[in-house]
């Protein structure tokens, strides 16, 4: 069919990479990260203005996933942040407010752009090589039979807003985070080895501390179901399974491809229904005392099961398959047309009733220890419910990645601002060998370096939200957060406790000044000894691997918006 329209040509533009125009937008999006950043961050309420859902948030998948914008800039940003969290779940407004301070700064310079992306890629290996070397204090071991410091790296990421917690309740939550990660490490390691699964069950409605850690999966079953269900004539120990992954409504559509030839008085449907009968027998005389399918059983099949003793469960979903059949030790029936080998089924421990609020679930105990767990998470409202439940699996994403690198960065933008001081230090001995392979000057090279360091403490600052001070040390390069309205003149004692992170107390000699203001660049080559005074669960810990993708991520992106020269758009 030929066009109605001829095909209008795309339009290139650079309107939209006006160093103003840009800055004014990355400013607005960066503006609305900002205030949802750290622990006291602000929340979000984000609406259609034509209906739709009303979402209540401070975090980054589901705030950046929703925003709507139509700058082809920030599309990308958001694109490139996006991708981030979707492999390591955590760090994205870090990764977001970084990138958009540091091409602020970068539109701002009076430099080549390709000048500043050699610059800033330079930089951005330096601080890769510190952060992942032996000599990084910001950098701490991550010890796994310290539960407490597992708890400070699972309480940063638990600790958000919009799950309206107390302090008593994210303590709670995290060590029932720990406690069912724990739970999915097997036991006996082996060639093979792999974790299991941690599957999350969203209560609303109840307390916090309504929440618990069961081995095992739970199915929900309904009220009415489970007055039905007759748990007496169970065998402890040994209860059979029999895991269905075909529909097992009876229609002629789940039953096989292909074309169908019947005779005039034969019904599909009928036929359907007596091999679904045959298989019922089948499961009595092999003594199965549990069948799941995960999608549906004809209502003829369920009363005939049920009324042989047998627990019938479907519309298990997806989601479920893989843990229930890894827990049971069973394959999934994927054809009721063929008769079951008995190496199909499965076998569990026990099974029991759990109440939870309104709602029932069939708990199936694995036999031995099975990798396996449920976490019952409860939350009074839907918005701190659905965020709680997104953090939750944050928090399990961040201590499978402390398994491969057991390590974590001290948090509360201390380690941003360390490294600023750090890199401060470092580009004023740049080598003259490397400002010709960067073909640069000195002088760039330091107000580049300049600008990513203010980037950098920047975004350690939009952690206070409450109108306070943000200072750094000219010993440890540490962030101090100072309360608002404080009197002129207070002696150095009463205004200082502890850094952000928790590891170092005041000292006389450690010389603070405001953060963003030029102070005299100390030697950081030699990194002062860790605090011995600390205790692991006064910590703000980071996630290693999060925190360094994020870093990467954030320069990286930001290069590629320096570097943009035109947009072209399709217009059809």
């Amino acid at each position: 069919m030929s066009r109605i329209v001829p095909k209008i040509s795309s339009m290139c533009s650079s309107g939209c990479l006006n160093g103003n125009v840009l800055c004014q937008a990355l400013a607005i999006v960066r503006g609305i990260v900002e205030s949802c950043y750290g622990p006291f961050g602000r929340l979000k309420l984000i609406h259609n203005a034509v209906g739709g859902n009303v979402l209540i948030t401070s975090h980054s998948s589901v705030l950046l996933g929703n925003l709507s914008v139509s700058h082809p800039v920030i599309k990308l940003l958001i694109a490139s942040v996006l991708n981030h969290i979707s492999r390591f779940t955590d760090s994205g407004l870090f990764t977001m407010i970084l990138c958009c301070n540091l091409t602020e700064s970068a539109k701002q310079l009076d430099i080549p752009s390709s000048h500043i992306v050699n610059i800033q890629k330079d930089l951005l290996n330096i601080c890769m090589n510190y952060l992942s070397s032996e000599d990084c204090s910001c950098r701490i071991q991550i010890d796994f039979s310290n539960t407490k410091m597992l708890l400070s790296l699972v309480r940063t990421v638990i600790n958000k807003p919009t799950c309206m917690l107390t302090i008593k309740e994210a303590d709670y939550i995290s060590s029932l985070v720990l406690k069912a990660f724990l739970n999915i490490i097997p036991s006996v390691i082996g060639d093979d080895v792999s974790l299991g699964k941690m599957l999350i069950i969203p209560i609303e409605g109840q307390t916090v501390t309504d929440s618990c850690v069961l081995s095992g999966i739970l199915i929900e079953i309904f009220t009415s179901q489970s007055t039905r269900i007759d748990t007496t004539k169970l065998t402890f120990g040994c209860i059979k399974i029999a895991v269905f992954s075909v529909s097992m409504s009876g229609d002629v559509v789940d039953s096989g491809n292909g074309h169908w030839e019947v005779a005039p008085d034969f019904c599909p449907e009928d036929e359907s229904l007596v091999q679904l009968l045959k298989v019922g027998k089948q499961l009595v005389c092999d003594q199965v005392h549990l069948v799941v399918c995960q999608k549906v059983i004809h209502p003829v099949l369920k009363q005939y099961l049920r009324e042989q003793h047998i627990i019938v469960e479907d519309r298990l979903g997806f989601a479920l398959m893989e843990p229930l059949t890894l827990m049971a030790g069973a394959q999934p029936i994927s054809s009721y047309y063929h008769p079951i080998s008995p190496s199909c089924y499965g076998t569990i421990k026990n099974l029991l009733f759990v109440k939870c609020g309104s709602r029932q679930f069939l708990h199936l105990v694995p036999c031995e220890n099975k990798p396996i767990c449920s976490l019952l998470l409860c939350n009074g409202s839907e918005a701190g419910m659905n965020e709680l439940k997104v953090v939750c699996q944050s928090a399990e994403c961040v201590l499978r990645l402390a398994l491969k690198e057991p390590f974590a960065f001290l948090g509360g933008g201390c380690t941003e601002c360390h490294l600023a001081t750090n890199i401060g230090y470092k580009s004023h001995s740049v080598t003259d060998d490397k400002l010709a392979e960067l073909g640069c000057s000195r002088t760039e090279y330091r107000v580049v370096a300049d600008s990513f360091c203010r980037s950098l403490a920047r975004t350690a600052s939009s952690l206070e939200h409450d109108g306070g001070e943000n200072f750094i040390d000219a010993k440890y390069g540490h962030r101090w957060s100072v309360l608002p309205n404080m009197p002129l003149h207070t002696h150095w004692s009463e205004v200082f406790s502890r850094c952000v992170c928790g590891l170092y107390t005041a000292q006389q000699n450690l010389n603070w000044t405001v953060v963003g203001n030029k102070t005299t660049i100390v030697s950081l080559e030699t990194p002062p000894e860790k605090s011995s005074e600390y205790s692991p669960d006064q910590l703000i810990l980071d996630s290693y691997s999060v925190k360094l993708n994020a870093l990467q991520v954030a320069v990286e992106t930001a290069n590629l918006i320096v570097e943009l020269q035109y947009v072209i758009q399709d217009q059809n």
